[in-house]
């Protein structure tokens, strides 16, 4: 029997990233390739030209799971029924701005957006936010869509965690599917702490850690760490642009294992409310190692937490706690 449409948001959808993710949505790399949706496009009104190119080539792909497209610049028709909201669209940092101003920005967008999904959305709508400071906006986005159950609001850091895993698969030239359980501890920015403690590595004489196979806690704890930080800022020195494709197919990974469940005996890394686990304060969005089942995410809970760990995972909390700090003074 032909399932229902699923309505998916994509906010910020004439952006590059917008312009990566719709496809990708339409053929069915984030829900399944049986699963029919709906595209709901939001984006600013100097960008509705642009959105309705969008819409255009989405018609002339002739997608198969794509059952409509809306296409708009109108905040509450874009969320009417959405059952799933990806927030791309976002105010960018600009040179010579203050974090303070680009905060300001974003409360403000996110403030309006979560206000029109809080009254339009879909019951159960699951929220991904990309758009950064992504941990600090979905927060925010949290504060002000009060009926929207805390564990559906997330944001992205499963980009963070897929060159993590590239990452250890071009040292060890071994297959990137072979390598599994690498954790993003904390925030989506510079601080955040890539960890391969736990993580391991399928090979002919079965799995192995990667600290064994590596055999370099240098590496490790040094150039892996700071590679991985770094690679947005290395993306847009090469390109000229910031990391568009790997950032849209990051979030048809984190939405579908959230959707469909992740492997048994696999975690992935999502920014999602603290409840206090690993001593990481509660009331911050931070990014744990996760499992899903059932379209729910529960914290992986019980893995040891060296010195040098605790030491990251406190520095990413601090800065998060900044952050919070910096945001609720922009609402006053």
């Amino acid at each position: 029997m032909a399932k229902d449409p699923v309505r998916v948001l994509v906010t910020g959808a004439a952006g590059q990233i917008g312009y990566a993710l719709v496809p990708m949505i339409a053929r069915g790399v984030m829900l399944g390739a049986d699963q029919p949706v709906i595209l709901h496009m939001l984006d600013i009104p100097p960008a509705a030209e642009a959105l309705s190119g969008v819409k255009m080539e989405l018609v002339d792909a002739a997608f198969p799971l794509l059952k409509g497209v809306v296409a708009t610049t109108d905040v509450v028709e874009a969320c009417k029924g959405v059952n799933i909201a990806v927030m791309v669209g976002g105010f960018p940092r600009k040179e010579g701005m203050e974090r303070k101003d680009v905060m300001s920005k974003n409360v403000s967008i996110y403030k309006s957006q979560a206000s029109a999904l809080e009254a339009h959305a879909a019951a159960n709508c699951k929220v991904l936010v990309v758009a950064n400071p992504a941990n600090t906006n979905a927060l925010i986005l949290k504060e002000f869509a009060p009926s929207i159950p805390e564990k559906n609001i997330t944001c992205l850091t499963r980009l963070d965690h897929n060159r993590a895993l590239g990452q250890v698969s071009e040292r060890l030239s071994v297959q990137i599917s072979d390598v599994k359980n690498v954790i993003i501890w904390g925030n989506h920015s510079s601080t955040q702490y890539p960890d391969v403690t736990h993580a391991t590595v399928k090979t002919s004489a079965g799995e192995k850690t990667v600290r064994e196979l590596v055999a370099d806690d240098a590496w490790l704890n040094g150039e892996f760490i700071s590679t991985v930080q770094q690679r947005g800022a290395a993306i847009i020195k090469a390109r000229k642009f910031s990391s568009a494709l790997s950032a849209a197919s990051s979030a048809c990974d984190h939405i579908r294992d959230w959707v469909v469940g992740t492997p048994e005996g696999t975690w992935v890394s999502m920014g999602v409310y603290s409840d206090g686990s690993y001593d990481v304060p509660a009331g911050l969005i931070y990014s744990f190692p996760v499992t899903c089942k059932n379209g729910e995410w529960s914290i992986v809970q019980g893995l040891s937490i060296d010195d040098f760990s605790r030491n990251k995972l406190n520095k990413t909390a601090e800065e998060l706690s900044e952050e919070k700090a910096l945001a609720y003074s922009c609402l006053a």
